[in-house]
């Protein structure tokens, strides 16, 4: 577990997760969330550019797809597979894993935890040769800050 400008990261054999504190109501943050023309504001890395079609607020079994660049722009699909209204929204893409935003309400605003699991992966052999979970590590922070931020001002 390591701690850096306020965000804590924790990493596991097959998830690494960041949490920190954002100054505002789990409503206000879920909300924010669920919409994916807000996830290029959150990307930690990014790589996430906008969004490619889908459903303005996300709810469980909602799809989505995301206009991406890693090198080279390409577009992913993904569908939500967890949700829990202003607490979990969970989703994934073809390869299984699972990108999840956790939410509980605090003194002062809402503790964010958001965790890239590849448990839940279709073949996790070919993430752990690629470096992850540890790849991600800086990804989920940054997406953690990126939130508080966003709320900051």
């Amino acid at each position: 577990m390591t701690t850096q400008q306020g965000v804590t990261t924790l990493l596991t054999q097959d998830r690494v997760s960041a949490t920190g504190i954002v100054p505002a109501p789990p409503e206000a943050v879920f909300e924010f969330l669920r919409q994916p023309a807000n996830h290029a504001t959150l990307s930690g890395d990014g790589t996430v550019k906008g969004v490619s079609s889908g459903d303005v607020a996300l709810e469980l079994g909602s799809k989505f797809g995301m206009k991406m660049k890693v090198g080279v722009p390409y577009r992913v699909s993904s569908k939500v597979v967890e949700f829990e209204d202003d607490r979990l929204i969970a989703w994934c893409h073809f390869g299984g894993h699972r990108w999840r935003w956790q939410l509980e309400p605090v003194d002062g605003g809402t503790k964010v935890t958001e965790t890239f699991d590849m448990s839940t992966a279709k073949f996790p052999p070919a993430l752990k040769v690629a470096g992850y979970p540890k790849r991600h590590q800086d990804n989920v922070a940054g997406s953690v800050r990126n939130l508080i931020a966003h709320f900051s001002v």
